[in-house]
């Protein structure tokens, strides 16, 4: 019974979990010595409930002219041409009885690294936190504390919860 509670307790958790991409994609070179904003690349953390995976053309923004005659690109350019979406694999999961919503957090002012981690500073991006219920109450019992600008203190079951 204690195995079953524990297991169950962590269902969906995936702390350290880092899939290989279809294209392996260095956010240490990207957003660390580029210094390529977060929301560059996913921009409707600002303003929608996902963060969202970038379209290939916002990779073909800059692929367009740099780096034009690498076989990694080359894959973002077939992309295009025949209009066949980079399956990339999602790294950050919560259960699905858990819902979420990035531009809350974003414009209530947490930053992209108190839940995803020093991404800048990953080749290959791992789930670095284990988003877990009670990760997530931490913080919002200390928003005071972590986040003073923005007052954000619900903790009501069915804010996150359907």
């Amino acid at each position: 019974l204690v195995l079953r509670y524990h297991y169950l307790m962590n269902v969906g958790y995936q702390k350290n979990y880092a899939p290989e991409q279809p294209i392996p994609f260095s956010h240490a070179w990207h957003a660390g010595n580029m210094g390529i904003s977060c929301l560059y690349c996913h921009g409707n953390a600002e303003k929608g409930k996902h963060a969202g995976i970038p379209s290939t053309d916002t990779c073909l923004s800059c692929h367009q002219v740099v780096r034009t005659d690498s076989p990694l690109i080359q894959k973002i350019h077939e992309s295009k041409e025949t209009g066949k979406p980079i399956e990339w694999i999602k790294v950050n999961k919560l259960p699905d009885h858990a819902k979420f919503n990035h531009s809350v957090h974003i414009n209530a002012g947490v930053s992209c690294i108190d839940c995803h981690g020093q991404v800048e500073k990953m080749d290959k991006v791992k789930q670095v936190k284990d988003l877990s219920m009670g990760w997530c109450l931490d913080c919002h019992r200390n928003v005071q504390k972590n986040h003073p600008q923005k007052i954000f203190t619900n903790q009501n079951c069915s804010f996150c919860h359907f």
